[in-house]
């Protein structure tokens, strides 16, 4: 009962998040578009309140994505055995996160200088299909 409290509650909470981006990054779009025909002049370094938002979905999308393995690995070591793992679902994710990984270290500017910036722009994502290959290497 109290696991299923717990996702219970997890699932609201998650449900909320959901619906509170889908509220403000729409807002911070419009504000945006306005702050963009006021003709208001930023430095290409900063960041904007969509950049941020950007980010931190990324990283909360990041913690998801890796942690949606662990009970997977859990129960596969609590029961020292892989039985009723599909092992399509494994190999076809792990084809699509070395395709989307390998998609954005391709995608890398070939100026050194831009290459930090790009790779730390492009963090989240990185570990989230790199972190989540390596975890389906021990799944599988």
């Amino acid at each position: 009962i109290l696991g299923s409290r717990s996702l219970r509650n997890f699932c609201i909470t998650w449900i909320m998040v959901c619906i509170a981006l889908c509220v403000i990054l729409p807002c911070q779009l419009l504000l945006r578009n306005q702050d963009q025909s006021t003709v208001i002049e930023r430095s290409n370094n900063s960041l904007d309140m969509i950049e941020m938002s950007g980010f931190i979905c990324g990283y909360i999308s990041c913690v998801f994505y890796l942690g949606s393995r662990f009970p997977q690995l859990y129960k596969n070591f609590r029961r020292r055995s892989t039985e009723g793992t599909s092992y399509l679902l494994f190999a076809l994710a792990m084809m699509g996160n070395t395709t989307y990984g390998l998609s954005l270290v391709l995608k890398m500017p070939a100026a050194e200088s831009l290459q930090t910036l790009y790779f730390l722009h492009h963090l989240p994502w990185l570990i989230g299909s790199f972190g989540v290959l390596f975890l389906d290497i021990f799944v599988s």
